[in-house]
C-alpha cells in the first residue's frame, strides 16, 4: 500500500512513520508526557526512550506491512508534533478501522488535528478501501469530540469502562464515520 505524504494547511506534513523517527518520537512523547497522561494508558518508562520508540515503530511498520494498521506522524519543521493511527483494519464485508490521534500541547487550537483526521479519512476511503472508521473519546474530551464532529463522525453510543486510561477503566463516547454512501466494488 502506497500512501504519499500530505502537506496540511499550516505547513505540517502528515506522513507514514519511519524507522528513522525513533529519536523524534522519543522527544515528542517526553515533551508531551504530562499533557497526554489524562488521555492515554499508563506507559512503562521504556516507552519514553529512543530504544522504546524504535521497537514500537518497528512493530507498527510490521503491522502496516501485514495491513493491520496504518501509522502516521505529523511533522512540522523537522519536529514530530503528533501522530494519527488507523488500527484494527478489517477488510471483507466490514471494511472498517479504529482511529486514534494526538497533537502536541503547543500545537492545540490550530486545526491540525482536524486537518489530519480529514486527510486520513480520505486516504482510508480512496487508498485503503475502507467503508467505515470508528473513534472513541473520553466523555469529557470535548475538543476531540469537536474534531470528530467537524469531520463527519456521528455519535453512536457510550461504552462503560471501555479502556484503561491513566490507571482507570474509563467510559468512552463512541463515534463512526461512514466513508461510502453508495456501492463499493469488490
Amino acid at each position: 500500500m502506497i500512501i504519499p505524504p500530505e502537506v496540511l494547511p499550516g505547513g505540517a506534513v502528515l506522513r507514514l512513520v519511519s524507522v528513522s523517527d525513533a529519536e523524534a518520537l522519543h522527544a515528542a512523547y517526553v515533551a508531551n508526557r504530562e499533557y497526554l497522561a489524562p488521555w492515554e494508558p499508563r506507559r512503562p518508562d521504556s516507552f519514553f526512550t529512543v530504544a522504546g520508540q524504535a521497537e514500537r515503530t518497528a512493530e507498527r511498520l510490521s503491522e502496516f506491512t501485514e495491513r493491520r494498521l496504518v501509522p502516521w506522524v505529523l511533522e512540522s519543521d523537522g519536529t514530530i508534533v503528533g501522530t494519527v493511527t488507523l488500527t484494527s483494519l478489517v477488510f471483507g464485508p466490514f471494511r472498517s478501522a479504529s482511529l486514534g490521534y494526538w497533537v502536541a500541547a503547543d500545537r492545540q487550537g490550530r486545526g491540525l488535528a482536524g486537518a489530519a483526521v480529514a486527510s486520513v479519512c480520505h486516504t482510508a476511503r480512496d487508498v485503503i478501501g475502507l467503508h467505515r472508521i470508528e473513534a472513541t473519546t473520553l466523555l469529557d474530551n470535548v475538543p476531540s469530540q469537536r474534531v470528530l464532529a467537524k469531520n463527519g463522525f456521528e455519535p453512536i453510543g457510550m461504552a462503560p469502562r471501555y479502556l484503561h486510561i491513566n490507571g482507570e477503566w474509563r467510559d468512552h463516547r463512541l463515534f463512526q464515520r461512514i466513508l461510502h454512501d453508495g456501492q463499493l466494488s469488490d
